[in-house]
C-alpha cells in the first residue's frame, strides 16, 4: 500500500513546530505545577468565588433537571425513548398515561355491563374522570417541559458550555503565563532574558483580556439564577392548578357516586377515621348514639309486607333498575317477605335494615 504525505511548505512546517512547542511547554508547566517544582499564577478571591458558584448552579441544575424528568415521567424505558426521538429532532409517539389508561378500561367496562345497571354507571362515571384526570396530567407536563425544564436546559445546553470552554481557554492562557514567567526568571544571558520578557508581556495580555471574558460570563450566572427562580414560581403555580383540579373532579366524582345505589359489598363495609360507621341505612356515631334513617326502597310498598321472613339464597346477579329494588350477589343469604301488591313475580328482599323489591325467579327458599 502507498502511503504519501501531503507536501508542507516552509510556514506550515513552522506553524506545526510551534503548536508542538506550546503544548509541550504547557504539558512541562502543569507536570511542574502538580509536582511543586513550579509557581502559578493565582486568581483573586472574587473570581473564584464567581467560579464556585457557577460550579454550584451547573451540578444542582443538572440534579433539578434529572429529578424533575423522573418526577414527569417515572418509567425509565420511556424517559429513553424520549432523549432517542429528542437527539433525532423528531416529536414522540402520542400514548396514554395511567390514568388514561384506568379511564379507557372502566369505560369499556362500563359500556358492556350496559349503562342501565348500576355497576357499569358507576364504571362510566368513574372512568370519566379517570380520563379528565389523565388529561388534566398531560396539560401539567407540556407545561412543566416549557416552562422549568426548558430553562434549566437552556442554561446547562447553552450558557454552562460557553463558560466551560472559555475557563478552558483561560486556564492554556494562564499555563502559557507561567512558563513565560518561568523562562523569564531562568533566563542566563540579556538576549534570552529580553525575548522571554517579550513573550512574557504578549502571554500577560492574553491572560487578561481572557480572564475578563470568563469573569462577564461567570457573573451572568446571577441573572440566570434569578431567571430559574421566576422558573419554579411557573412550575409551583402549575402544580397548584394541576392538583385543583384533579381535587374538584374527585369531589364532582364523589358527589355523583352519592346519588347512586350502593352496592351490597358497600353496605356491609365500615368508613374508618370519620367519626361513625355506615351500615346500610343505618348511621352510628363514634359516641355509641344510633340514628335509623329510612332508604326511599323501604317506603316503596304501600302496604305492610308479610310478618313471616323466610331465608333465600341469591341465584344469580342483579342490578335493580331503580331505587325502589334491591340489588343481589349471586350466593348471598337474604330475607323475603310476601307483599300482597307484587304479586308472583316480586317479593320483597330485607339485607340488614335495606328493603327493595327483587324478582322472585332469582332467588331460591332456604328451607
Amino acid at each position: 500500500m502507498d502511503f504519501r504525505f501531503p507536501k508542507l511548505s516552509m510556514p506550515d512546517v513552522q506553524q506545526i513546530t510551534s503548536n508542538a512547542t506550546t503544548m509541550f511547554s504547557r504539558a512541562k508547566q502543569f507536570t511542574e505545577e502538580k509536582l511543586g517544582n513550579a509557581e502559578r499564577t493565582e486568581f483573586d478571591a472574587n473570581f473564584e468565588n464567581l467560579q464556585m458558584r457557577y460550579e454550584k448552579t451547573k451540578h444542582w441544575t443538572e440534579k433539578l433537571k434529572a429529578h424533575t424528568e423522573t418526577v414527569l415521567q417515572p418509567n425509565p424505558k420511556t424517559r429513553m425513548e424520549d432523549f432517542v426521538y429528542s437527539k433525532l429532532d423528531r416529536k414522540p409517539p402520542g400514548r396514554l398515561n395511567n390514568a388514561e389508561q384506568l379511564g379507557l378500561i372502566m369505560t369499556q367496562a362500563g359500556e358492556d355491563f350496559g349503562p342501565g345497571t348500576s355497576y357499569g354507571s358507576v364504571l362510566l362515571k368513574c372512568g370519566e374522570a379517570q380520563m379528565k384526570l389523565g388529561q388534566a396530567e398531560q396539560t401539567f407536563l407540556q407545561t412543566t417541559v416549557q416552562n422549568f425544564l426548558l430553562p434549566l436546559n437552556k442554561f446547562l445546553e447553552g450558557d454552562s458550555k460557553t463558560i466551560m470552554r472559555e475557563r478552558q481557554t483561560l486556564q492554556t492562557k494562564r499555563l502559557d503565563l507561567d512558563a513565560c514567567k518561568n523562562r523569564a526568571r531562568k533566563a542566563k544571558t540579556l538576549e534570552l532574558r529580553q525575548q522571554a520578557e517579550k513573550e512574557l508581556q504578549v502571554a500577560q495580555s492574553d491572560f487578561d483580556r481572557q480572564q475578563e471574558i470568563t469573569k462577564l460570563l461567570l457573573e451572568g450566572v446571577s441573572s440566570t439564577q434569578a431567571h430559574h427562580s421566576r422558573s419554579l414560581n411557573e412550575f409551583v403555580d402549575t402544580q397548584l392548578e394541576y392538583y385543583g383540579k384533579c381535587f374538584q373532579y374527585m369531589k364532582d366524582l364523589q358527589n355523583q357516586l352519592k346519588n347512586c345505589e350502593p352496592s351490597p359489598s358497600f353496605n356491609r363495609s365500615s368508613l374508618s377515621g370519620r367519626g361513625a360507621v355506615q351500615l346500610g341505612s343505618i348511621t352510628t356515631a363514634s359516641n355509641g348514639d344510633a340514628s335509623i334513617a329510612t332508604s326511599q326502597a323501604n317506603k316503596a310498598p304501600t302496604k305492610t309486607a308479610s310478618l313471616r321472613g323466610k331465608q333465600a339464597r341469591v341465584l344469580y346477579d342483579y342490578d335493580a333498575s331503580d331505587q325502589t329494588e334491591l340489588s343481589l350477589l349471586a350466593d348471598e343469604i337474604i330475607t323475603v317477605y310476601e307483599h300482597p301488591d307484587l304479586g308472583q313475580d316480586w317479593l320483597i328482599g330485607q339485607r340488614g335494615m335495606v328493603r327493595g323489591k327483587v324478582p322472585t325467579s332469582y332467588l331460591a327458599i332456604v328451607e
